[in-house]
């Protein structure tokens, strides 16, 4: 079989945050309270280890520093299984709430723990909430001046907290050439761009809806898809926030129970591997 011919290799990504530290939580959860919270997220952390293990896949990890510095044997076991660690930021602070200086020192905290725990160079990194957009896209130019190598941090769709609906759906050269943002993976719907790449998208839709996509993006446009989720989507036993509104929980809850098994199908379905080594190695064979 021809290079060509072969099945385009997808990125796997998991965005490693504990459950109350999601942005739609941040007006109800403080920061300074997260540790008096039951931590779940080495639990689902290795239950990801496990499946992926299973379908043989490597992944890349974006964490927050903030659990680096607190459980680095869940960093260790990622690395020791094959996997890529990327940075996630340090305490989940969305990038549209900083400025310049405060967003230097956060990205080169996490970067910092990171490999000093993992032992490995950070080449990545995503914003929290995906929180890149056409205000604030300095951040790319900043990410470059620390070192990091790719972002995933834009979402070319029209959300209430985030996206760039204008922005290019697939790979593209940013910061002088000296950064590559790679955007989560959309598909379009009569002329509007619609989320096929992971997350929320992926509990809400029919898993039919999100296999004809993904499909259609490696088969009619000969792309890698960039897919997403976090360890608390395949818990649906975790603590409930009762003071949250009726969208909140909806978008938070939604089909919790049924994402192990989609993720299951997905992993069957399609090919994947890391960010760094469908990326950043097609970068370097040209």
């Amino acid at each position: 079989m021809s290079e060509i011919e072969r099945p385009i290799i997808n990125a796997m990504t998991v965005d490693v945050e504990d459950y109350f530290q999601v942005s739609a939580f941040e007006k109800h959860i403080s920061r300074n309270d997260w540790a008096s919270h039951p931590s779940r997220v080495e639990e689902n952390t290795d239950r990801i280890l496990t499946l992926f293990a299973a379908h043989n896949i490597k992944a890349t990890f974006f964490t927050l520093g903030w659990l680096a510095e607190r459980y680095p044997a869940m960093i260790s076991r990622i690395v020791e299984q094959g996997h890529e660690i990327a940075s996630h930021g340090w305490d989940h602070q969305r990038a549209t709430s900083q400025n310049k200086d405060e967003f230097r020192e956060d990205i080169k905290r996490a970067k910092a723990m990171l490999e000093d725990v993992s032992g490995c160079v950070v080449k990545g990194y995503r914003a929290p909430s995906y929180s890149i957009c056409a205000s604030n896209l300095w951040a790319l130019d900043v990410l470059a001046d620390e070192g990091h190598m790719y972002s995933s941090s834009i979402v070319p769709i029209k959300h209430d907290h985030y996206g760039m609906p204008d922005s290019s759906r697939f790979a593209f050269s940013a910061a002088d050439g000296r950064l590559l943002e790679i955007p989560v993976t959309t598909v379009p719907v009569f002329s509007r761009n619609i989320n096929c790449g992971g997350g929320g998208w992926f509990r809400l839709f029919p898993y039919a809806f999100s296999k004809w996509a993904l499909n259609k993006v490696n088969n009619d446009e000969k792309k890698p898809c960039n897919f997403y989720f976090h360890p608390w989507e395949i818990d649906p036993y975790q603590p409930k926030m009762d003071n949250i509104s009726f969208k909140t929980k909806f978008r938070h809850y939604l089909n919790l129970g049924k994402m192990h098994g989609r993720l299951e199908c997905l992993l069957q379905d399609f090919r994947w591997g890391r960010m760094d080594e469908i990326f950043l190695d097609e970068i370097s064979k040209r």
